[in-house]
């Protein structure tokens, strides 16, 4: 679970990075696009590395699910009687992490049909036109909706799932507890309005 966890943590990262090169112009995001194509390139054929990262993702989201699957039965089986009394110390992002988690499974979903196959984008999906796509799915108050709501849920589950991998990879302690918890919800903060910066950015017309 943290595992997996983490392999999906990086690539988020890395995508936050990427979206936000629609900032600077069709260009540049165009050009960033076409680079993720060609990477590797000569050693890899066109797609080669993209594909092999997608491959890796794909084991990652499985492993996630499974692993979550798996605790959630051992946790029943463990328990199988409620606590009488309950005292809800747990954060919203704790309580929510399971529900977190399916909002982020249907998004992958709607995201892939979306901007990688075109299949429910509004309007005419361009091949090789990113930014263009980008702008006409933002350019509808759906496409904002889904998206925000899910990356909203995306920091939620990053502030919670960041800390605990830390526990279950034997780096928390409570020496660095406040400090892990910090980290947690400053790179929860930063992803969150970085990825939602782009279809507000669209919605206010700084990116057009």
């Amino acid at each position: 679970m943290a595992v997996s966890g983490l392999i999906m943590l990086g690539y988020l990262v890395a995508h936050v990075a990427g979206n936000l090169k629609v900032f600077f112009g069709p260009e540049e995001f165009n050009g960033y696009a076409h680079w993720l194509r060609v990477l590797g390139a000569p050693v890899l054929h066109h797609e080669w590395a993209l594909w092999i990262v997608r491959l890796v993702l794909v084991a990652a989201v499985v492993a996630h699910a499974v692993s979550a699957y798996q605790l959630s039965r051992r946790d029943v089986r463990a328990r199988p009687t409620a606590y009488v009394h309950r005292r809800r110390r747990a954060s919203y992002a704790t309580r929510t992490m399971r529900w977190g988690g399916i909002v982020l499974a249907l998004f992958i979903v709607w995201h892939i049909l979306d901007l990688t196959t075109g299949t429910v984008h509004p309007g005419g999906f361009e091949e090789g036109r990113p930014y263009q796509n980008v702008i006409d799915t933002f350019s509808t108050w759906y496409g904002n909706v889904i998206y925000i709501v899910a990356m909203l849920a995306v920091g939620l589950h990053v502030r919670h799932g960041f800390w605990s991998a830390a526990q279950t990879l034997g780096v928390g302690s409570a020496r660095r507890e406040r400090f892990l918890r910090g980290a947690a919800n400053l790179l929860a903060l930063v992803l969150t309005a970085g990825f939602v910066s782009v279809p507000v950015a669209v919605m206010t017309g700084v990116v057009s």
